[in-house]
């Protein structure tokens, strides 16, 4: 990762567009969220993009706690007995598992009964901003030790009373199967974004893939001065966390969708945002979840785990962790 300018230029619409660093970018709605592909060869494009929507589509119907008709809702309706999964879900639980286990629990997939408690109970599109004035009741996190996973059988089971939601690890592997697919099907550059999970495979532009880490509230909806930092993205992942993408109120509280499994509850940590660099966007994923759940203790956390990090504080304040550029702020150029 290394400083850079100027920052690639998003596409706004679904069809083709060439960007001003001459690239191939195109730009939609998948997964609750914004879906971008971007390659070096813009004749390769179409091919990238209907790879993408491939994956993505798999991810939804397989993944999703907001369809009824997903695998991953059948699970949750059925659980308590052993269960067969497909390739896909099983490699989703066992990333999840894993997550989970390495953050010492602070990613959780076993929080889905604690966010419908707070009113999180449909995709984040169709939930009102505010609900009843009744109190907030704040249901208990069972725990992912709950969950079992028998890798060689593909076959899953967990207690009737929890409810998994992959929502902390699922966008990170879904954008590294995004990005493999249409590297494979485009046989050239490719990085793929999805709502701030970015996955980058095949050869990189000269200089890297140009991306720009703002310094606004909310990491899905960019600034529009374009203002903030521009890294180059060489390879692997990057993606940021944070809590102000999905709010609501409910019983006058203010809510977000990042919880402490700890306590069930919305996280109150200092961090509005946090920005993390890794070998894949999954990994990057959970480290900077885990970063935001973790509060003061992320610095030291992320350091101690090799990770290069941005931390962005409540009030502005910026802190850099590990190799990330520590410089300046820069605004895009159109």
């Amino acid at each position: 990762m290394t400083t850079t300018s100027p920052p690639v230029l998003q596409a706004e619409a679904e069809d083709a567009e060439l960007d001003a660093a001459g690239l191939g970018s195109a730009r939609w709605r998948s997964l609750g969220t914004s879906a971008q592909v971007l390659v070096t060869e813009p004749a390769a494009l179409a091919d990238a993009m209907e790879a993408v929507k491939d994956v993505l589509e798999d991810v939804d119907k397989t993944l999703s706690r907001f369809r009824s008709d997903s695998e991953l809702s059948r699970l949750n309706h059925d659980a308590g007995a052993w269960q067969s999964v497909s390739p896909l879900a099983a490699r989703a639980l066992r990333v999840a598992i894993d997550a989970a286990k390495w953050t010492g629990g602070l990613v959780d997939p076993t929080v889905g009964s604690a966010l419908i408690s707070l009113g999180y109970d449909r995709t984040f599109l169709l939930l009102p901003a505010d609900g009843p004035t009744t109190p907030v009741v704040v249901a208990p996190v069972i725990g992912w030790q709950c969950l079992e996973l028998d890798d060689a059988a593909q076959r899953a089971r967990w207690p009737q009373a929890a409810v998994v939601d992959l929502g902390a690890t699922a966008k990170g592997l879904a954008a590294d199967l995004a990005a493999a697919a249409a590297q494979e099907a485009a046989d050239c550059g490719v990085l793929v974004n999805l709502g701030g999970d970015m996955a980058a495979a095949g050869a990189p532009p000269a200089g890297g893939w140009s991306v720009l880490i703002g310094d606004q509230v909310d990491p899905e909806r960019p600034a529009d001065d374009g203002s903030g930092h521009v890294i180059a993205l060489l390879s692997g992942g990057l993606a940021t966390s944070g809590i102000a993408a999905r709010r609501w109120r409910r019983g006058g509280n203010e809510l977000h969708h990042l919880l402490d499994p700890r306590t069930g509850r919305p996280t109150t940590g200092p961090w509005r945002t946090v920005s993390v660099t890794a070998a894949t966007a999954v990994l990057a994923n959970t480290a900077s979840t885990c970063a935001i759940v973790a509060g003061a203790d992320a610095p030291a956390w992320l350091e101690e785990h090799g990770f290069s990090a941005r931390l962005v504080a409540h009030d502005g304040p910026v802190r850099c962790v590990g190799g990330w550029p520590n410089d300046a702020p820069v605004t895009a150029q159109p």
